[in-house]
């Protein structure tokens, strides 16, 4: 019978070619790019090349899972819950990880998540992001926080998420604030619908948003354990994925209340 830091192991080596395949990789490199793939991707289709980030989703998993899938090669680590996620890090200190951010994201914990966070994931809307933004210079200005502006292409009520539309004025303020450097764009697909369809979405809009606006926004977090596949193929530079490395959540935890993303996927979503 298999340890778990076995299983987890195991997991990942199997998620690395899972990848690599879906993106037209021959291989993955397991240690230096932190649970990145590099491949190469067609045109109009795949992410053109691009490194893909495999964010390590351990909501509810002990720092012991976290710590074995270190020593499998993972370098970045998804957390929904601030103070979860501080005393994960207390208990990994010893590791080179990049820790990010990808519940939803209030207000009264916006200063505290932007100390100890190297990335945040859902940015819904230029104020949580002025927040970030003052309290990241207040306590580590000389180290920009990287951040997504989550967009919520389905327009799904009690979905966290700006419109499409108002995405491009969003992300255009959000590129100003000192202390911030605007990653990309994020997303959680309608569970009802075809996922692809809205990561299709997301990279056209993150390709209007660069043309009307003058930036230059390179990622796109999205895809899960279910449906990473079809984010790929759309361009996809973040992968959130838990249950693919760290398997099932005990009942009691798949659906916490409130869901820290809005909706039933959204417990999921950066989760999964």
């Amino acid at each position: 019978m298999k340890t778990r830091p076995q299983s987890i192991r195991d997991a990942i080596e199997s998620l690395r070619r899972k990848i690599a395949n879906a993106n037209g990789a021959d291989g993955a490199d397991g240690s230096d790019s932190g649970g990145s793939v590099d491949g190469a991707g067609g045109d109009g289709d795949g992410n053109g090349g691009a490194a893909v980030t495999v964010v390590a989703a351990a909501k509810t998993f002990p720092a012991a899972d976290i710590r074995s899938a270190a020593a499998a090669g993972i370098r970045d680590i998804g957390e929904n819950y601030l103070q979860e996620a501080q005393t994960k890090m207390r208990a990994t200190a010893d590791l080179p990880l990049r820790w990010h951010f990808i519940g939803r994201l209030q207000s009264n914990k916006a200063a505290a998540v932007a100390r100890v966070f190297d990335f945040v994931h859902s940015v819904a809307d230029s104020a949580i992001a002025r927040r970030l933004s003052a309290a990241r210079g207040a306590a580590n200005a000389e180290s920009p926080l990287q951040v997504f502006l989550q967009v919520n292409p389905d327009g799904e009520t009690g979905k966290g998420g700006i419109p499409p539309a108002e995405a491009a004025a969003a992300a255009a303020e959000i590129a100003t604030l000192p202390h911030l450097t605007l990653a990309g764009l994020m997303c959680i697909p309608d569970p009802g619908k075809n996922p692809r369809a809205a990561f299709r979405a997301m990279r056209r809009l993150r390709g209007e948003i660069n043309e009307s606006r003058g930036l230059q926004l390179r990622e796109l977090s999205m895809g899960m354990s279910a449906d990473f596949a079809e984010a790929l193929a759309e361009g996809a530079t973040f992968l959130r994925i838990g249950s693919a490395i760290f398997g099932a959540r005990p009942a009691q935890q798949i659906n916490p209340p409130p869901s820290p993303m809005g909706g039933a996927r959204g417990g999921e979503t950066t989760n999964q």
